[in-house]
């Protein structure tokens, strides 16, 4: 690990790993050796039982001044930028960029070999599968959304009881008007 100035890591903590790379072959997997290292800029914070894997060929980076919760995981060759706040239970698959000043919410998670913005919010529990082009304010589960878009789904879901009995009645009333 090649570790900047001031960091502080907290008890458990985990750094440099091998990553999780296997391939297969003749119905097994085999192990693809991790040479790579871990690098941090200064001011980093890595929480309490976090993991950061290092990377199989290239390094796995945190950028300066990033903050990481407990119980975070960082796959092998991601790249987390500067004054990015990752909270608990975040995880991010290998080959994961994390562009500068992204907020990501306790328990979100990201898919491997994807690019997030820079300056995007990532809501509590919001899965990413794909990259994120345009900073935003993102939300929802698989996957995650715009956060308007996704708090519009939700006042929809909310009323759909509603909306089925109306157009179950307003089906009535066309079938009765068909039969006259």
């Amino acid at each position: 690990m090649a570790g900047g100035r001031r960091n502080i890591i907290h008890s458990g903590a985990v750094i440099g790993a091998d990553g999780f790379g296997f391939a297969p072959l003749d119905r097994q997997y085999v192990k693809i050796p991790q040479i790579g290292a871990v690098e941090t800029g200064d001011d980093v914070e890595i929480g309490a039982n976090t993991c950061i894997d290092r990377g199989a060929l290239q390094n796995t980076t945190i950028g300066q001044g990033t903050k990481i919760d407990d119980l975070v995981m960082i796959g092998h060759n991601c790249q987390v930028g500067k004054n990015v706040v990752l909270s608990g239970r975040t995880g991010l698959a290998g080959s994961t960029i994390i562009g500068d000043n992204v907020q990501a919410g306790g328990g979100s998670g990201f898919a491997g070999h994807l690019k997030v913005a820079a300056g995007s919010i990532i809501g509590g529990g919001a899965g990413v599968p794909s990259s994120i082009e345009k900073p935003d304010y993102y939300a929802g589960y698989m996957p995650a959304m715009p956060h308007r878009e996704f708090y519009n789904i939700l006042s929809v879901i909310k009323r759909l009881p509603e909306m089925r009995r109306q157009l179950k009645h307003l089906a009535e009333k066309v079938d009765s008007l068909k039969k006259e």
